[in-house]
């Protein structure tokens, strides 16, 4: 039997399956993610772009924090590939529970997919840093320099998760419930290095633990199906 096989006959059974994704499900739309060869970590900046991207630099040096967020970070003419687009097949087939993701791009929802758990925030939601107001990721990407509030004038933050910042309780609480209840678990395009999110493994206590990825990850050993390839073709190939 083939891996894929294996991974068909898993999801046939299931009646409570759990995705959870990492920047590996997007990289196939065209998203760069943060630790391969190409990722964001490797290529070269006046700051390393970890640095960049944490609270600290967002407060001082908040211009050059959106220079390199609008340019990187907020792509917004991404579309969803065949991982999104099947995750979304499955929810309404009554198979998916819930779509835990560590992406910021919003494509889950894109695709379809309803019960989303964004652990890192979206680069669509975005609020005056004083009076609250929402701005969408266009009025970020097409403002000039820093984008500032129309109606109070102070900065607009994107509802994303920076460095030295904590998880939303909501979230997280929302993503450790669906896991726990979960009789699959499906890890996918996660090198399982970024925590707390990569701890979210310990709450699963059902049957079947996929690990979808590229390079092999730290929860290979206890898995009961490893798949090294891309998601989007992986997945793609699955029936519901």
């Amino acid at each position: 039997m083939t891996e894929i096989e294996k991974l068909q006959q898993i999801i046939d059974k299931s009646k409570s399956i759990v995705f959870f994704g990492g920047a590996g499900v997007s990289t196939e739309s065209g998203i760069p993610d943060f630790r391969s060869v190409d990722g964001l970590y490797n290529i070269k900046y006046k700051y390393p772009p970890e640095e960049i991207i944490s609270h600290t630099f967002f407060c001082n040096k908040t211009e050059e924090f959106y220079e390199f967020y609008k340019d990187k970070m907020i792509l917004l003419n991404a579309k969803p590939n065949s991982a999104h687009l099947k995750l979304s097949e499955l929810e309404k087939a009554g198979k998916l529970s819930a779509v835990v993701t560590q992406n910021i791009d919003g494509l889950h929802q894109k695709a379809g997919s309803k019960n989303v758990y964004e652990l890192h925030g979206s680069i669509h939601r975005n609020y005056c840093t004083s009076c609250h107001s929402f701005y969408d990721g266009e009025f970020v990407k097409n403002s000039s320099g820093i984008p500032i509030c129309t109606k109070c004038g102070n900065i607009v933050k994107p509802d994303v998760v920076l460095y030295e910042e904590g998880l939303d309780d909501n979230t997280v609480s929302g993503a450790l419930n669906a896991i726990a209840n979960a009789d699959t678990l499906i890890i996918a395009g996660t090198s399982l290095a970024v925590y707390p999110a990569a701890g979210f493994i310990r709450y699963f206590k059902g049957n079947n633990l996929v690990l979808i990825n590229l390079s092999p990850t730290s929860a290979d050993q206890i898995a009961s199906l490893v798949i090294h390839g891309k998601v989007g073709e992986v997945l793609n190939q699955i029936k519901v």
